[in-house]
């Protein structure tokens, strides 16, 4: 996400990425990666605290604190957030993100 390596993010994408974000809105992977490959996303740190996860055999509940800054759009962005649901894939073995999602933290 920092070096928005779209190469990367598509093998850390599950195909069917279920992504809701802190205005709300349904995203996918396809729309994850055109964010990073067009350059409207741009993260400037994740900091992450206050980690929680839950195995549940081959899935994954993560629930961190990120403090995120960057731009979105042209625009200063700043959030705090997340909560992902990662599983290993059946082909790699390795971790996918499957769902997540962000809000905005006071």
């Amino acid at each position: 996400m920092l070096s928005s390596d779209v190469s990367a993010l598509d093998e850390l994408l599950a195909p069917d990425l279920i992504f809701t974000n802190h205005l709300g809105q349904l995203l996918g992977k396809e729309d994850d990666l055109a964010a990073h490959r067009s350059g409207m996303l741009k993260v400037k740190e994740l900091t992450p605290s206050e980690q929680h996860v839950r195995p549940n055999g081959d899935v994954a509940i993560v629930s961190v604190r990120m403090q995120l800054s960057g731009m979105y759009d042209g625009s200063p962005a700043a959030a705090i957030f997340v909560s992902r649901v990662s599983g290993l894939s059946p082909l790699t073995r390795l971790g996918m993100l499957l769902a997540a999602h962000s809000s905005i933290v006071a």
